[in-house]
């Protein structure tokens, strides 16, 4: 399926040819950004605001890696570029009821304007630009309209976020964050439209194919009912709307043509490049966070243990017995620095005390990076009584079936829905012995990996960068 952008029929929107696009072309043509007049000069990078990347619900930093070196790569600087890591990820059930290791779309709200704070004064800035995806935008949202964000916001692009619900229902999802019948949609939805004065708007969003933008309520435990919304659920009333046809719920943030969207919007012209431009010894670091009470955190984990091992990028096999990189983490959770090779596939072993081995097989780090956090990967009740736990994972995106050419062992693992992609991880069991390869493959990019005794407490991941 072509991924192609378009306006909305709602409010100003922008024109582009994106055919070109999919060759990574410099010179794609875009359309002049509204309030910037045609032959008017167009800002340095060096002019240009901080940038702070703000993660969905569940998620981490470490989902921006991609969107942050495309950034690198046209221009901007590491110390401009920032992500927030929410300590409790997960929203409450409902949004007015205190629950243990969640947190309120309040919580998210304070956390997030003490994190902005903090980037302009390390940057000695005026304002920053805020880019979110799924609840990240509520969290934004809500520091514009709420918190005084307006005052130190220039730019602010929403992916994906859904701002009138993903549902609007007395009965579905009874005083969720994301119910647009409850008080926390609702406020924010009040009024003629969704302009915040002073701060540059713009809602990137999927044509029908955003798992939380559906009609149905299928993707909320709830099929057959109707949710209230439809497919432009994403959209901001009278702010630029920009439709990324074919791209799933997730890849309206991490996909190269959304970088190009929102690079645009804040820079006021297209990258130069969509390549990510390589390093030859990339720097990697992160921090290993947990789970408390089956819901992931951010908090990190402190006394993990952390090895790295060289794999064969054809068996994953491991190069040498001696890790290239060992360390436990300490009260910061920290499992690095570590300096790799560009050309080279990684096994990352994490060690925690009353979670699986996780052994998670990554393809070649491009560039260096400090938001390679680790978590470990619980098995599932279907493991129950395999040999070996093999899982592929695609945390910047679902795997859409049709769209997508992937496998697992050769084959497409079972769980994976047919229609609106909805399903980033796939898993397959395997006999505990004898050891062997197995590869996992999405699209373009192959990851190979090594099956490890589930008796013993160990569980594999494939985890795609794609």
């Amino acid at each position: 399926m072509s991924k192609g952008r378009r306006p909305s029929s709602g409010g100003p929107s922008r024109r582009a040819f994106l055919g070109a696009a999919a060759l990574l072309s410099p010179t794609l043509a875009f359309a002049q950004t509204p309030g910037q007049p045609p032959g008017a000069p167009r800002r340095q990078v060096a002019e240009l605001p901080p940038v702070v990347f703000v993660h969905g619900n569940g998620d981490s930093s470490a989902l921006w890696i991609t969107d942050l070196w495309r950034f690198e790569a046209n221009g901007y600087k590491r110390n401009q570029l920032f992500a927030i890591d929410f300590p409790y990820p997960n929203a409450r059930s409902d949004d007015s009821k205190p629950q243990a290791f969640r947190s309120s779309s309040e919580d998210q709200m304070r956390e997030l304007a003490t994190f902005v704070t903090q980037v302009l004064k390390a940057t000695r800035r005026r304002k920053v630009a805020l880019v979110g995806s799924s609840r990240g935008g509520n969290a934004i949202r809500s520091f514009l309209k709420n918190g005084g964000g307006a005052e130190l916001v220039s730019h602010a692009v929403l992916c994906g976020t859904p701002n009138k619900g993903i549902v609007i229902s007395e009965t579905l999802l009874p005083g969720s964050e994301f119910n647009g019948a409850f008080p926390f949609l609702k406020g924010l939805n009040a009024g003629a439209d969704d302009l915040i004065p002073g701060v540059e708007l713009m809602a990137i969003r999927s044509d029908k194919n955003d798992k939380y933008s559906q009609p149905d309520g299928r993707f909320i435990g709830a099929p057959g009912k109707p949710t209230g919304v439809s497919y432009d659920a994403s959209e901001l009333r009278g702010a630029r709307n920009v439709i990324l046809d074919g791209l799933d719920h997730r890849e309206v943030a991490f996909h190269k043509l959304a970088f190009a969207a929102m690079y645009e919007h804040i820079a006021g012209k297209p990258p130069g490049t969509m390549f990510i431009a390589q390093e030859s010894r990339p720097v990697l670091n992160g921090k290993v966070t947990g789970i408390t009470d089956g819901a992931y955190t951010n908090i990190p984990a402190a006394g993990a243990e952390v090895e790295i091992f060289e794999v064969d990028s054809r068996t994953g096999d491991r190069r040498s017995a001696v890790p290239v990189h060992r360390k436990t983490a300490g009260g910061d959770g920290v499992w690095g620095p570590f300096t790799g090779q560009a050309d080279t596939y990684y096994e990352f072993v994490l060690y925690m005390q009353g979670q699986p081995t996780t052994h998670t097989y990554r393809s070649p780090f491009l560039r260096s990076s400090d938001v390679v956090h680790l978590r470990p990967q619980p098995f599932a009740k279907a493991d129950e009584g395999a040999g070996a736990v093999t899982v592929m994972s695609r945390p910047r995106g679902y795997f859409g079936v049709g769209r997508d050419k992937f496998t697992l062992d050769g084959k497409v693992p079972p769980g994976i829905n047919d229609g609106v992609p909805g399903t980033s991880t796939g898993r397959l069991t395997f006999e505990a012995s004898p050891p062997r390869t197995v590869v996992a493959v999405f699209n373009n990019e192959t990851v190979p990996t090594r099956t490890w005794p589930a008796k013993d407490g160990h569980i594999v991941v494939a985890e795609f960068l794609n």
